[in-house]
């Protein structure tokens, strides 16, 4: 069975940086567009940053476009979101997702993590 398994949370003051990843199993991860996800407490959950199947196309929320970058390594099926210059309201639980059709094409991914908590001080 499909297993997404995200790390690198933690707790960083404002300005600073963390790397979270997801590390995938049970699916043929290349095959696979990949996304990151976060919900804020009282808050709907959002889309951050996703990626195609190689690597080579990706798009991003306007909140998260030139302080995130999203990128994978197929040969170690693990999805990465570098995350810099961290603001208070980048709390939140973030999720990695997965599904099989195209990048832009995808309304609600079929596989996710169980989500790896950042919170950002002020």
């Amino acid at each position: 069975q499909v297993q997404l398994v995200e790390s690198g949370g933690g707790l960083v003051q404002a300005g600073g940086s963390l790397r979270l990843s997801c590390a995938a199993s049970g699916l043929t991860f290349n095959t696979y567009t990949m996304a990151w996800f976060r919900q804020a407490p009282g808050k709907e959950r959002e889309f951050v940053a996703a990626i195609s199947r190689s690597g080579a196309s990706t798009t991003y929320a306007g909140s998260a476009k030139g302080r995130f970058t999203i990128s994978r390594d197929n040969a170690k099926n693990t999805v990465y979101l570098q995350m810099n210059s961290l603001k208070p309201e980048d709390t939140a639980v973030y999720y990695c997702a997965a599904d099989r059709r195209l990048l832009g094409t995808i309304r609600q991914y079929d596989y996710w993590g169980q989500g790896t908590q950042v919170t950002v001080s002020s």
